[in-house]
């Protein structure tokens, strides 16, 4: 039984030595592949990442909900008349969250709020406690 034990804490040392020193290759970590970059020499021009095209006609932005299609082919979504939406639609908070002092202490939205500043409270007393 002994010998399992310390047969187990070798391998469990070993795997952990060859993780810290980097003995598994990058592919095996499952980190994608860093770009080569040269320092020295002539230079070459690097590839711009670019972003999705910006749409500037302002009929179709007025028309249509522009970035929501999901496919590679087709048109943009078409919006509908406010009629077509349901009301509440229309009610949703678009603001800045709303504070304690906003909110009604009989609402759920209230004691969940109390609750999340409680936790912050408490995290950031914590991390002066000493062990």
């Amino acid at each position: 039984r002994s010998s399992d034990l310390s047969r187990m804490n070798f391998l469990y040392r070993t795997v952990f030595a060859l993780r810290v020193v980097g003995g598994t290759s990058g592919a095996a970590r499952g980190y994608a592949k860093k770009p080569v970059v040269k320092s020295k020499g002539k230079s070459i021009a690097k590839e711009e990442l670019k972003g999705p095209d910006v749409c500037k006609d302002s009929a179709l932005l007025t028309t249509h909900a522009m970035g929501l299609n999901i496919y590679k082919q087709g048109q943009e979504v078409a919006l509908k008349p406010d009629s077509e939406y349901p009301d509440w639609l229309f009610q949703v908070h678009l603001g800045p969250p709303k504070t304690l002092d906003e909110l009604d202490p009989e609402s759920l939205q209230y004691w969940r709020l109390l609750r999340k500043h409680h936790i912050w409270r408490n995290n950031k007393l914590s991390k002066n406690k000493k062990f």
